[in-house]
């Protein structure tokens, strides 16, 4: 509890305004301890507050139902000790399940303000425009973001099962740029692959190995280290910059353990890249002239 004080209060010290959560980090406890802190704190009114439901469970089935949606939100406002989530999104997706039901229960969760707006996670654009379709022809309020995963750093295959990711998918991309979609970018830091912590020769963390451990995401690194040297900035920063310099409204997404870690993610609200640097960042096009 401790730690999570420390973290929160450094975040907001510093202007944060949103804490992203889940009904699944930690078995609920991070619900729990955000809520106990929102508490003690008196500063509710000052955040936008989010939060995802219907993971799957934890025999890893589906669990993208009404039901377990309404459910989920239930508990997840009795953890965080709040009458209303600022942002729900759909942890997963479950594309057996129609769109409708889902939008359904959203929306009259809204309509009793139990949350202010909705949204969906890991959900492919081809569904969350099914769900924008079937909300328009409804008249009723449909998904406001998305939040996929994006870092600079390319997946080779989900982290976890049921993830997506638009980190190396220009259709993807393109869409979100096109339609001006927010995207809340989970994971992305890549899981602290620009934090110096990894190396091509050591695979001890197979997980990090298996889903990062390829050769363009090293030179991905080696240009953010050389960028970071001349920008006298951390690498982390600068592939936390590349996300937030997308073409259309992207929010970063950060799970830093310790305030120093907190305080380098923070750091990259000042790394302003050009163009030519986002692009040679991502091994597209030539490298800038100061390069």
């Amino acid at each position: 509890m401790d730690q999570a004080t420390s973290l929160l209060e450094t975040f907001v010290a510093a202007g944060g305004t949103a804490i992203d959560t889940a009904r699944s980090y930690s078995n609920g406890a991070s619900e729990a301890a955000i809520g106990a802190w929102l508490r003690a704190s008196g500063c509710r009114d000052d955040l936008t507050i989010i939060t995802k439901g219907a993971h799957p469970g934890a025999d890893g089935l589906p669990r993208v139902t009404p039901d377990a949606i309404a459910s989920d939100l239930a508990m997840s406002l009795e953890a965080l000790q709040i009458d209303r989530v600022d942002l729900y999104l759909l942890h997963r997706d479950d594309p057996s399940q129609p769109v409708g039901p889902l939008v359904d229960t959203l929306n009259d969760a809204r309509l009793a303000s139990r949350i202010r707006a909705a949204g969906a996670s890991n959900w492919s654009t081809a569904r969350i425009v099914e769900a924008e379709t079937y909300a328009v022809q409804r008249e009723i309020a449909g998904f406001v973001a998305g939040s996929p995963n994006l870092a600079l750093a390319v997946p080779s295959e989900p982290m976890w099962p049921g993830c997506l990711s638009v980190a190396g998918d220009p259709a993807a991309l393109t869409w979100y740029r096109e339609r001006q979609f927010p995207l809340f970018a989970w994971s992305s830091q890549a899981s602290g692959f620009f934090s110096g912590r990894f190396s091509p020769d050591d695979v001890t963390d197979r997980h990090m190995a298996r889903v990062y451990f390829r050769k363009d995401n090293w030179e991905r690194l080696r240009r953010s280290r050389e960028l970071s040297a001349r920008r006298r900035c951390t690498p982390t920063q600068i592939a936390l910059a590349w996300v937030l310099h997308q073409a259309f409204p992207t929010f970063a997404l950060i799970g830093p353990r310790t305030v120093a870690e907190l305080n380098d993610c923070l750091g990259a609200l000042e790394v302003e890249l050009t163009a030519p640097e986002r692009a040679w960042l991502n091994l597209e096009g030539k490298p800038p002239p100061d390069l």
